[in-house]
């Protein structure tokens, strides 16, 4: 009998606990580790931080739903991690020992490195996390009595820049149908170069898509952007140059901002010597494996992946959910061969598949793979967006509560557009020969 244990019931987790008992024998212990009871599913936050989303709609019972599947779970996120003796501790001092371990955490949001910023301590709110995007939303309905500017981006260093692009969107269409868009000037701020370069070098034609929808909406934008701190009401920016030193200050007034935050690793895998960089991000080898330690992989944002390019300020690669799906699928596959006593040679595709939500029409990039040189890549904009990220949001959910990873379905239908989660190996791609 195996012992494998997940750390963390996000999307990485939640995936790999189901996949890993679809595939694995039936006496495979597996446990996972969540930061409390429940899995939210994120995409939807900007949603819930505007009021069209309810904490109960896009959350579920973790431990009740890995129950039915015959996997434990435990609420409580790992404190320490022991590779020498393969074991880990929560903070209540209880020990688990595993065979392999798996690394699906998600980031710790860096706040402090700009002062001012967070929803905590600072001036700024977040749609990182759903309790965080609750909170954006009781602050959000005291906005609409009194509107005002507001301030929507991601900070230099930060990687995930799809749902500021998101939110920003989505606020614009709800001030629109509650006619009090005229007394909101918008403006977005991000560490990209250019607007639509969303951290992956652009994908096709995103920066002209994303520039016209801007000016559609009447949202200024400030890139090459960092953001120095934030005081109550005013934003101080710093707008680079191609050098990355400073060519304008801005103080941006607001009532209302949401900054996305750069990510580092949460501290348990952090303090792991030889897990990870310097940020706190796991190194691992093109088969999600960790470098140092062959009993741990990872997967989603917790894995380190450098930038696409090097920009004037800052920006780090995003983690796509497909992308993060691909990841998983070759964990899964990897500790399936070596349990089989075959050599685990499965390599993830890591394709880009993302589907943005604009309020009312949405934009939707592929890049295959995300790393450039691509073999595809397209943007496309339209109200089916928005209607596809509803769907895909009900689907996952669906997923989450049945303990299913990939069904049959989705790999066939994600196969007719080219999409797959694993490389060709040498034998396959023989066998097509």
């Amino acid at each position: 009998m195996s012992r494998i244990i997940v750390m963390g019931a996000g999307i990485a987790g939640m995936s790999a606990a189901y996949e890993l008992r679809e595939k694995l024998p039936a006496d495979t212990e597996i446990t996972v580790f969540g930061d409390g009871p429940r899995f939210s599913f994120t995409p939807s936050n900007p949603w819930l931080a505007v009021g069209w989303r309810q904490p109960e709609q896009i959350t579920l019972d973790a431990g009740e739903h890995l129950a039915k599947k015959n996997i434990r779970f435990v609420p409580r996120p790992v404190s320490r991690i022991e590779p020498e003796s393969k074991s880990v501790a929560t903070g209540q001092g209880d020990v688990h020992a595993y065979d392999y371990l798996l690394i699906c955490t998600g980031p710790r949001l860096a706040f402090e490195e700009v002062p001012g910023t967070g929803p905590h301590d600072g001036f700024t709110h977040s749609v990182c996390t759903t309790p965080h995007a609750g909170e954006a939303w009781m602050h959000y309905q005291k906005f609409l009595e009194n509107p005002g500017p507001v301030v929507v981006g991601a900070v230099q260093g930060a990687s995930c820049f799809g749902p500021a692009y998101e939110f920003i969107m989505i606020l614009d269409a709800d001030l629109r149908k509650r006619k009090l868009r005229d007394k909101v000037p918008m403006t977005f701020v991000s560490s990209e170069p250019y607007i639509g370069h969303m951290g992956l070098g652009g994908v096709g034609d995103s920066k002209g898509l994303m520039e016209s929808e801007m000016r559609q909406r009447h949202i200024k934008w400030l890139v090459n952007a960092k953001v120095s701190r934030v005081d109550k009401g005013m934003m101080h920016v710093s707008e680079c140059g191609e050098d990355g030193t400073e060519k304008k200050a801005h103080a941006l007034p607001f009532s209302y901002a949401m900054l996305l935050p750069a990510f580092k690793g949460v501290d348990a895998v952090a303090a792991v010597e030889g897990l990870c960089n310097p940020r706190g991000f796991v190194l691992t080898d093109k088969h999600q494996r960790s470098v140092k330690f062959p009993s741990i992989f990872s997967a989603g944002v917790c894995v380190a992946i450098p930038p696409v390019e090097t920009t004037p300020v800052a920006t780090g690669a995003p983690k796509t959910g497909f992308m993060i799906e691909s990841m998983v699928t070759t964990i899964v596959e990897n500790i399936a061969a070596e349990l089989a006593g075959r050599p685990a040679t499965a390599e993830g595709t890591w394709n880009a598949v993302c589907l943005a939500d604009m309020g009312d029409t949405g934009a939707a990039f592929v890049a295959l793979p995300q790393i450039p040189p691509r073999n595809v890549t397209w943007t496309r904009m339209g109200k089916w967006v928005h209607y596809a990220k509803i769907g895909f949001e009900k689907y996952f959910l669906y997923k989450m509560r049945n303990g299913t990873s990939e069904p049959i379905y989705e790999k066939h239908v994600m196969g007719l557009l080219g999409i797959e989660r694993l490389k060709e190996s040498a034998t396959d791609q023989g066998e097509k020969q």
